[in-house]
């Protein structure tokens, strides 16, 4: 059973424990489904009202759109434990001569080339939810506003978590485009979403006052 199948209880025992997963880049991305799920309830509660009638149809796609998202940052949970797996046996890999020590360099850069796409594509669906965030708080039901701050936030919090958990991985990576690259998509997912996530929770509270 995938990992965001079982019960919030067992994912906090094993968060909590010695075990290798899941670690930071599963609670990123169980963090970020948790906080679409929060703008997609303030979607279901907006839609059949008559006060949001004219914003219905855009509710509906909002909904759409963010229901992808957190059935895609549920699998990711899954799919960081499976990236980290070879990456942790690399580390145990031998390096008592040159020839080892070079089979063990390009072993890791490779592992931890395949290890950063998972934070790195929870920030994208992270990101891709503050946006929807955003443009829920200024459309969805005033009676759920408070849920749209809450769940921006926690999407905000997995796009850092998805961006420090790219960083650990850039260590053993000497590929200078792969580099330069992730770096440019990694700072701007991060200075553009914080960016967005900041204004729209300013905007709930705003309407809370």
């Amino acid at each position: 059973m995938a990992m965001a199948e079982k019960s919030s209880a067992y994912f906090l025992d094993v968060l909590a424990s010695k075990a290798p997963v899941p670690g930071g880049g599963g609670a990123a991305a169980m963090g970020g489904a948790i906080g679409m799920a929060l703008s997609n309830m303030v979607g279901n509660l907006t839609v059949g009202k008559k006060k949001y009638a004219d914003v219905e149809d855009e509710v509906k796609e909002l909904l759409e759109k963010g229901s992808k998202i957190i059935e895609d940052l549920k699998s990711l949970v899954d799919k960081d434990a499976e990236v980290f797996e070879p990456l942790s046996k690399a580390y145990g890999l031998p390096k008592d001569t040159p020839e080892q020590v070079a089979h063990k360099e390009k072993i890791m850069e490779e592992c931890s080339i395949e290890a950063c796409s998972v934070p790195l594509e929870i920030m994208r669906r992270s990101y891709e939810g503050i946006k929807i965030h955003e443009r829920m708080g200024q459309i969805g039901s005033k009676l759920a506003i408070s849920d749209v701050g809450c769940g921006v936030v926690f999407l905000k919090a997995a796009l850092i978590s998805g961006q420090l958990n790219v960083l650990i991985n850039l260590g053993a990576i000497r590929n200078e485009k792969f580099l330069k690259e992730t770096t440019a998509e990694m700072n701007r997912l991060v200075e553009e979403g914080s960016k967005t996530a900041d204004e729209t929770l300013k905007l709930v509270v705003d309407k809370l006052k």
